[in-house]
């Protein structure tokens, strides 16, 4: 049969991942030879619309081409049977671990398919469907919409961004958002996951704040030949993580930390400061001299014709 795209409901596009190079390659083949294939839908009602369960890929590529029609067969049953059935029968690309999350969702939470059945429908183990659905649980809502739309890769997000979001919920949020529009492979995200999980806290400020700099540093480490760090490498460390831990502390000081604290836990805190604020202008001090020491050292080439 032919429906016009207003017959339509896409209830079930967000089970899907956008494919950006599998569309390119469907819109190019229908603009060649035209749709070979019908969509499936289903139709519970006669005055009701017709319920795709499969070809939003198609969808969106004779949209793209200005068509008006589609071609699809309509299958009869119960939109829970054939959203298991066209999953069960598809053999050409194989699902994701978090594809397979939004089906098992849907069918537990819409159609409330319960767990042993969801298991025995897909020939897996009842702990298997409970931790597909965790997947979806643990991930954010907005890191999972851009998996959606192909800008994160499925793969990559349900082995990395998974456990980071597991871990810790906000860096996971931090990261996506400092990568903004990058798609990154699985490999790149997997680096990104190792070295945060395995660093200090100064490496995963660093690593939320700038992914893609932490990226490129790492990969000319690996290409690079290995230099001994001297001792201004030292020095800099040190001083910038004194930097980082006094924007730190000031952070937390804005929140307004001091007003619920015990008089106590206060006058310890000033104690520290006081002593921190001391060691720090004996360094600018030490720093100071060592400048000047540096600099009558190396007079300047009018000092020497003098």
């Amino acid at each position: 049969m032919e429906l016009e795209f207003h017959q339509l409901e896409l209830r079930y596009e967000r089970l899907k991942v956008v494919r950006p190079e599998q569309e390119r390659r469907m819109l190019a083949s229908l603009a060649e030879i035209g749709q070979q294939v019908p969509i499936v839908v289903v139709k519970k009602v006669d005055a009701g619309p017709f319920v795709v369960i499969d070809g939003y890929k198609r969808i969106r590529a004779l949209r793209r081409l200005g068509r008006d029609m589609v071609g699809a067969t309509c299958w009869p049953g119960e939109e829970a049977e054939a959203l298991i059935a066209i999953r069960l029968i598809e053999t050409a690309r194989p699902e994701t671990a978090l594809e397979q999350s939004w089906l098992l969702d849907e069918l537990h939470e819409r159609f409330g398919l319960s767990l042993e059945e969801l298991a025995r429908r897909f020939g897996h183990s009842v702990s298997w469907v409970s931790r597909r659905l965790a997947l979806i649980h643990e991930l954010p809502d907005s890191i999972q919409e851009q998996v959606r739309r192909g800008e994160i890769g499925a793969h990559g997000a349900a082995k990395y961004l998974v456990p980071l979001a597991r871990a810790n919920r906000q860096a996971c949020l931090e990261l996506v958002t400092a990568l903004g529009s990058t798609r990154l492979t699985s490999r790149d995200l997997g680096i990104l996951y190792t070295a945060y999980q395995s660093g200090n806290w100064l490496t995963r400020q660093r690593l939320l704040e700038a992914p893609l700099l932490f990226l490129k540093s790492y990969q000319e480490a690996r290409t690079a030949p290995r230099v001994e760090p001297g001792p201004s490498d030292s020095l800099l460390t040190d001083l910038e993580i004194l930097s980082s831990t006094a924007r730190r502390a000031d952070r937390r000081l804005r929140t307004g930390v001091l007003r619920n604290l015990p008089e106590n836990d206060r006058q310890d805190l000033s104690r520290l400061l006081d002593q921190s604020r001391h060691e720090i202008e004996r360094m600018a001090e030490h720093f100071a001299e060592e400048m000047g020491s540096a600099g009558s050292e190396h007079p300047s080439g009018d000092s020497e014709a003098a």
